[in-house]
Formats: C-alpha cells, structure tokens, sequence
C-alpha cells in the first residue's frame, strides 16, 4: 500500500478540489477552483451556488490532476472524499463523484473528516510531526485545540464557545469595509497598523482552562469603530484586533503543552497562514525548545492534498467496510475512530 496512489476530492465549502496521493511519491499533483469572486458579491457563501458550481467543475479537475500526476484511472489505489463537516449540499456533490469513480475503477472509497484532513496536512511537508502532537485547528468554523496520540486518536482540549477565530476575522474585516474573503485583508492592513491606539483584551485568557471565545472580541472592535476617523486608524484597530486574536491562541497552546506535557504543536486550517500568528507560536514554541509545524500556506485553506493525504493513511491500515456515501454536515472530530482492523 506504501507505494499506492489516492485520488482525494474536496467540497466541503467553496473551493472545488481534487489532488493525488501517493505514500511513497508523496503528492503527485493538486488542483483548486476557488468561488471567491462568486461568492464575493453576497458578502459569504451562498450554499446552493457553490453545489452547483463544483457540479460543472470537478470532473474537469480530476482529469487535470491525473494528467498532472501522469497516471491514468485505473493505477490508483482508493479515492478519497471529504464527507463533512461543511455544506451538505456541497459534500454530496464531491461524495458522489468520489463513489461513482471509485465503482467505476472498482477501488475502495474513504470518506475523511475534513479536520482530521487538517491535522495530518503538516505530514505533506518535509518537516513533519511525529505522533503524539497537540494540534491546533483554527478556520472560519473551527477553533480546536486537539491531543493527537495517532491516527483517530483524538481528545479535544479546548474549543470556542461562540464564534471561531477565522469567523471573527472576517466579521471584523467586513465592518472595516474590506473584501470578502476578510481574513487576509485585515491581515495586511495590520501590517501597517501602530501599537497603542487601540488595545482589547485577551478573552478567556484570565482563567483557568482550554476554550475560547471570540465574540466579545468582536463586539470590543465593532464598539470602537466610531474612533476610526482615518485610514491609519483603520490599521491601528485592524492590529490591535489582530494582536488579541494571535495572543490569545498562543497562551492556550502554550496552556495545552503544559497541560499534556507534550512538546510538539501543529497548526493547522486558514487562519494557520497568518503570519503574526506563525511568528508568535514560533517565538513561543522556541523558547520552551518544542517543535512547531505547519504546513504551506496553500495547504492550510480548504485542499484536497490533505483528504488525498489522510484517506491514504486510513486506506493504508485498514480496507472501509462500504462504498455508500456517508456526509455529515456536522461531525465532531471526537466521533473518528482509527480505522477498522
């Protein structure tokens, strides 16, 4: 199975993936359609749009990413899909091109959850973590902190209460006038933005334990807007924001490391990408002489390397015991279990 190719397919939200697996290659190939621009103009995704949208793109995309990996349909070994959590319309579009290929090619189907597909994403870099690790999962729907002894050996440390960190992000950019998607705007406006003339607090960081909350945050930077007066103190409040967001992730994985006694952290999902984000933990995790991993900015978003990559390691220890569609719009990553011996 080592030297055995997957073919991972991705529509959870509103990139329309498909990418190619191999356990001794590595990743073969990878492509990617974002509906960004498509989405842009309703200020988030609309879900019946972006069902429809990877309908008309992915089969396109699987050709693209077999032509890429210079394989034809029938050397692969298993297709994998992201069966949730995400829109349910969305996932049964890329459920059911990925059980109608796998029937086709007579191979096995491996449905991944879209996190775990996040947690084992640092394993495509040449720098990768070695189990156990604490893994943090930060996204526009997520905010996780995970004790990862192995695959499907999952225990949740922490996670928000309210709103997540990448949804936070967003709202805060959207109220400062900046366009969808938020998060990477108000990450390079920061840039330019002045320590002292806004500063919020660090939720939840004043107690004891693990979660997170991010709404008052939030409502703290929609409160101070009416002092925006200009463009530089636009950045200002983007920074202070920013600053608070960073801050409070890095004490409570510091908080989680201490707490398991462990010393290698993962960081995964988009808001992963953010650079004040990876400077911190980095500066952090150096001090205590842990290991930090990430992988490449263009695999913390939504890909399908990452559910080509984890339906291999789940094909790889044990055959799925049925090819029938599963999605689940909600699934909590404590429901995964290892594979089936």
């Amino acid at each position: 199975m080592r030297n055995a190719a997957v073919l991972g397919v991705e529509t959870s939200c509103d990139e329309t993936a498909v990418a190619i697996y191999d356990g001794a290659r590595g990743l073969l190939a990878h492509v990617l359609h974002s509906q960004a621009a498509l989405h842009a103009r309703y200020g988030g995704v609309v879900p019946e749009l972006a069902a429809r949208d990877h309908v008309g793109r992915i089969y396109a995309l699987a050709q693209e990413a077999l032509r890429r990996a210079a394989l034809e349909p029938h050397q692969l070994a298993g297709v994998a899909y992201t069966a949730g959590p995400g829109l349910a319309g969305a996932l049964l579009v890329g459920g059911a091109f990925a059980a109608g290929y796998a029937a086709a090619l007579d191979r096995p189907l491996v449905a991944v959850h879209h996190m775990e597909g996040h947690l084992l994403a640092p394993m495509l870099e040449e720098h990768r973590p070695e189990f156990p690790f604490v893994a943090l999962l930060v996204s526009g729907g997520h905010t996780l902190l995970v004790e990862v002894a192995g695959l499907g050996h999952y225990r949740i440390l922490g996670e928000t209460l309210d709103d997540a960190v990448g949804e936070a992000f967003d709202k805060v950019a959207k109220a400062l006038g900046l366009p969808y998607p938020g998060g990477p705007h108000l990450a390079r406006l920061a840039e330019s933005g002045r320590v002292g003339p806004f500063r919020f607090a660090r939720p939840m960081t004043d107690r004891p334990g693990l979660d997170f909350s991010f709404s008052g945050l939030k409502t703290a930077v929609l409160t101070a807007l009416p002092r925006v007066k200009s463009e530089q103190d636009r950045a200002d409040l983007a920074r202070a924001f920013e600053e608070a967001a960073v801050e409070t992730l890095a004490i409570k994985c510091e908080r989680a490391l201490d707490e398991t006694g462990l010393n290698r952290l993962v960081v995964a999902g988009g808001v992963g990408a953010n650079r004040r984000l990876r400077a911190e933990l980095d500066r952090r995790v150096r001090a205590r002489n842990g290991a930090l991993y990430f992988p490449r900015a263009e695999f913390c978003t939504d890909n399908a390397a990452m559910i080509a990559c984890a339906g291999w390691a789940r094909l790889a220890e044990a055959r799925p015991p049925t090819s029938a569609i599963e999605v689940r719009a909600r699934w909590p990553l404590d429901d995964l279990r290892p594979p089936a011996t």
